[in-house]
């Protein structure tokens, strides 16, 4: 249960030594949001939320009464916009020089457009404080809490302001790649929603080999990096992204490409991927079956999600492996050890395995901080020697495949930061090596029908030539 963490503190990923730690042996809807310091998942942003300096150089003196109220109710909404990223944005939205789905609704004789970027220290009263009053301000603080908090509001996200007769008509800021807060004035009142961001689709075919590494191979077929990250989630069951990719090993995909006015604006979907390694093939088939469940399936309809990861970390390496008889390095005592030890810098997140219930998270002086989790079939995993656990793990606690549960430490008897991990099977241990996981979830006969049909028709596209680099110049279809 012992081993040391080397000192280069980056962690090989697909082929290349990376600081980032993109996860990607569990698949994106599987993930709890965690901080990227190994901080505990969902605690909110406190940096800089101090009130913002209040400008009453736009307000009427006569106001200053009703401003002061509107303080008092809509204290909130000055507060200032968090920095960095959001967690939720998937890909990096260029601004562009008009929203298709507002300015179109303007006359060009009569509307215009404000654009910009949120800044360190803006509020969403700050933003909309030279076209609004005190009092219609109030009012949007009263109704903007409902669909989506001002708090929220992040430094270096777009927005858009749309005048007309040079008077307000609605404010738009993009909260991620995905959705947009829509501020509209009618008549005296606001309507205040959250909607899809539109975007015009076409799906195309990527294709690639690798020469060094997964993240050059995209890059060469004049892709974004990002796609070698998607790529490795869908197969992340069946291939080691971290330590098995060869020099000749190549990729086939068919994915949605986004565009804004004729401008590349990420990816959305991948429908259908193709994977060589090591001489051997695999292909995934993006499916929604008739409950409204979407996984990746094999072209036999098998899904790609297993009921076990791999392993519950993005680890350096192996440092003590499972064996019958080992030498334990601190007592100088031959036992069994029925368990695999990673290797891993300290912090590094660590996931359950598989979905299933909190026995224990607890402290032990052998263990240190440890969790015990049941899962299915008899079968329990155990993670030891946890700097700390993360939020909401305790006894009872119920938790889902990928989720973060603790973070990698040296607590109990340990020589250094790793994390050593153990399953057993009705009491008696298992090799975490070998252990046979199962595909998860089955078709029903007329499901399986329609899929196969599917598959068929997506997996034949990848025949198809690639679009180019960045994108097809023509766009043929909208986004539901």
């Amino acid at each position: 249960m012992e081993g040391h963490a080397p000192r280069n503190r980056s962690t090989p990923f697909l082929g290349v030594d990376s600081p980032r730690d993109p996860l990607v042996r569990y698949p994106r809807f599987l993930h709890r949001e965690h901080d990227s310091d190994g901080g505990d998942m969902g605690e909110p942003d406190t940096s800089g939320e101090s009130l913002h300096p209040l400008k009453t150089g736009w307000l009427p003196s006569g106001r200053l009464i009703a401003f002061t109220c509107l303080a008092c109710a809509a204290t909130l909404l000055f507060l200032p916009a968090r920095t960095g990223p959001s967690k939720s944005m998937r890909h990096a939205i260029p601004l562009p020089g008009r929203i298709p789905d507002v300015n179109a609704s303007i006359p060009p004789a009569q509307g215009k457009v404000v654009s910009g970027t949120v800044r360190p220290g803006d509020t969403l009263a700050s933003l909309l404080s030279q076209h609004l009053s005190a009092e219609e301000i109030q009012q949007v603080a009263r109704s903007t809490r409902k669909v989506f908090h001002p708090r929220r509001i992040r430094a270096g996200n777009p927005y858009h302001i749309l005048l007309e007769n040079d008077a307000f008509d609605r404010f738009v800021y993009e909260i991620d790649g995905e959705e947009q807060l829509v501020i509209r004035k009618e008549g005296p009142s606001f309507e205040i929603t959250r909607e899809q961001i539109p975007y015009a689709v076409q799906a195309v075919v990527v294709r690639g080999e690798v020469s060094t590494n997964l993240f050059a191979a995209m890059e060469a077929a004049g892709e974004d990096p990002e796609l070698a990250t998607r790529l490795a989630e869908i197969f992340a069951w069946e291939v080691d992204f971290l330590r098995n990719l060869q020099k000749g090993d190549s990729f086939r995909m068919l994915v949605e490409k986004r565009f804004r006015d004729g401008r590349p604006c990420g990816y959305g979907r991948i429908l259908a991927a193709e994977f060589r390694n090591d001489r051997k093939t695999w292909q995934a088939v993006l499916y929604e079956d008739s409950n409204g469940r979407t996984a990746y399936y094999s072209p036999e309809g098998k899904s790609l999600r297993k009921t076990f990861l791999k392993a519950p970390l993005n680890y350096t390496r192996i440092s003590s492996g499972y064996t019958k008889r080992r030498l334990h390095p601190i007592t100088r005592t031959w036992k069994p050890h029925p368990a695999i030890d990673y290797a891993a810098p300290a912090g590094t997140p660590v996931h359950a395995v598989a979905d299933g219930t909190v026995l224990e998270a607890a402290r032990n002086p052998f263990n240190g901080n440890y969790v015990k989790i049941r899962h299915a079939n008899g079968y329990q995993t155990l993670y030891l020697h946890l700097s700390r656990f993360a939020k909401g793990i305790r006894k009872g606690s119920s938790v889902a495949q990928g989720q973060v549960i603790g973070f990698v430490g040296a607590t109990g008897l340990a020589t250094g930061p790793h994390l050593c991990f153990r399953i057993t099977r009705n009491g008696k241990p298992v090799d975490p090596r070998r252990l046979d996981s199962a595909s998860l979830s089955a078709f029903s006969p007329k499901d399986l029908a329609r899929f196969k049909t599917r598959a068929k028709a997506l997996l034949a596209r990848l025949d198809e030539k690639p679009a180019g680099p960045r994108g097809a110049a023509k766009v043929a279809s909208r986004n539901p």
